[in-house]
């Protein structure tokens, strides 16, 4: 079945990700039009598919036959998008960086669940090839998690060393994605979080490196608990380029029963175990593109209703929630189902 689908905003990851999985997918995918707040860009894309730009989201997500949207850059909008998508009854990919309070991602939940579309959010890390490989490896030859380490190391630019809010909502964006990650490969839900902030510049309120602890079961009382420790940090001037690509951290350690991996996004996994080192170049497996869209194709498509994505950025952002309480309490804090 060929979707009919809108375009809203083309996002920083466009000609790296999004444009080359749409060219490669015209057979699932006919695009109705596209809508930019920078309307020169909605006309080039438009031309090269063939199709139209819109003045408004509104009229792009009016247009007749529309099946879905895929909102993939944050604007001056907001949210709005989304909620006019579940009001119009279509499906929605959100690609977007939207910055949401936990209050804001549970209405927008509601309203998904009362529309009864698809919604699918864009975790990238968990569609890398790399990630899906160490999925299969926890399920056949290292066995289950014990220990996660989830390093971010961010440029910090000098406007956003001068906008608190900017590097914080970054940093928090972050961060929910990095505690969904580890959620993903671990497979169950955490119990418990902890977490400590480093202050940044004296003449500046946001944070600069974060640590956050996400617990799955009791450490003291349960032998198969799980940790991960999870850190993003924007404390690295842009200006030192050298810096900043200078010995980077694996993206995320994963200490297993029986072996050890470390993942490169996104095609990269050395992994460890009683017979050695073993390393996988995964470049010709299906892009992230590729594989986030053919999901939510089969999403739309499905008679099963797909709203769990939605649920688990909630979660992501609640356990965030409690991390940030942690960190004013200095102290661990529980977290209910």
């Amino acid at each position: 079945m060929k979707l009919r689908i809108g375009v809203i905003g083309q996002g920083r990851d466009w000609q790296s990700r999004y444009l080359p999985a749409l060219r490669s997918m015209r057979d699932r995918f006919h695009i109705v039009g596209f809508y930019n707040s920078v309307h020169a860009l909605a006309e080039n894309s438009a031309r090269e598919f063939d199709t139209v730009p819109f003045a408004s989201f509104r009229e792009l997500l009016g247009a007749d036959g529309l099946d879905g949207v895929l909102v993939l850059e944050e604007g001056w909008y907001g949210l709005v998008p989304l909620l006019v998508a579940a009001h119009e009854g279509k499906a929605v990919f959100c690609g977007a960086e939207i910055d949401l309070t936990t209050t804001e991602a549970s209405e927008l939940q509601k309203r998904i669940q009362g529309s009864g579309v698809a919604f699918m959010t864009e975790f990238s890390r968990r569609f890398a090839p790399a990630t899906i490989r160490l999925k299969e490896l926890i399920a056949t030859r290292i066995g289950q998690p014990r220990l996660l380490f989830c390093h971010r190391r961010l440029a910090c630019e000098s406007k956003q060393v001068r906008n608190n809010r900017s590097l914080e909502s970054r940093t928090q964006r972050e961060l929910v994605e990095l505690i969904d990650w580890c959620n993903y490969i671990v497979g169950t839900p955490p119990t418990w979080v902890q977490a400590i902030g480093h202050q940044g510049r004296a003449d500046s309120s946001a944070k600069d490196y974060q640590i956050v602890s996400v617990g799955f079961g009791d450490p003291e009382n349960d032998p198969n608990s799980v940790l991960a420790q999870i850190s993003c940090g924007a404390y690295i001037p842009e200006i030192w380029r050298e810096a900043i690509a200078y010995r980077p951290p694996a993206a995320i350690q994963v200490c297993c029963e029986n072996g050890l991996a470390f993942v490169d996004l996104p095609s990269t996994l050395v992994w460890f175990d009683d017979a050695g080192r073993h390393q996988e170049s995964l470049d010709t497996e299906l892009p992230v593109g590729q594989q986030m869209f053919s999901l939510f194709h089969r999403a739309v498509t499905s008679l099963v209703r797909n709203v769990s994505d939605l649920e688990q950025t909630c979660a992501a952002m609640r356990i965030l929630d409690h991390a940030r309480s942690s960190t004013e309490m200095h102290g661990r804090v529980a977290i209910e189902r």
